[in-house]
């Protein structure tokens, strides 16, 4: 029979340390942001697709006048009580962006907007390294 061998926690976290610009051969490295916008209003209406073009042509295209893509969703997780799911329609946000803080400050200035304007809680943000060519 083997002992388990010991493995210190230090090396297991070196793979955490965040990820690390791709190797582009057919592209440049850049930052894909992903923003997940639920369309439920606390009163329990839903955010009008002519509030969310309006949303769109004041607070994204000014942000991200270099484009991006808007896909329709279904978001859902675990309520509270923890025996129901809690579905709602979400618009998913996609643009590749340079790496670097202005990239980051448009994010979140649209992230900010949409949550003081629909009185929202959050916005979800996922920022991952990738290659992009257009």
């Amino acid at each position: 029979m083997r002992r388990a061998r010991f493995v210190p926690i230090f090396l297991l976290l070196v793979g955490c340390s965040g990820p690390e610009a791709p190797s582009c051969s057919a592209g440049i490295p850049m930052q894909v942001y992903q923003l997940y916008f639920g369309r439920s209003i606390k009163n329990g209406e839903l955010v009008a697709d002519s509030d969310w073009i309006a949303f769109r042509e004041t607070a994204i295209t000014p942000n991200m006048p270099n484009g991006y893509t808007v896909v329709d969703a279904d978001g859902a997780w675990a309520a509270p009580d923890g025996r129901r799911t809690v579905t709602d329609p979400t618009k998913v946000l996609i643009a590749a962006m340079p790496s670097g803080a202005g990239s980051l400050a448009a994010a979140n200035r649209i992230r900010q907007e949409y949550q003081r304007r629909f009185s929202q809680d959050l916005v979800g943000m996922i920022v991952q390294p990738g290659c992009a060519s257009f």
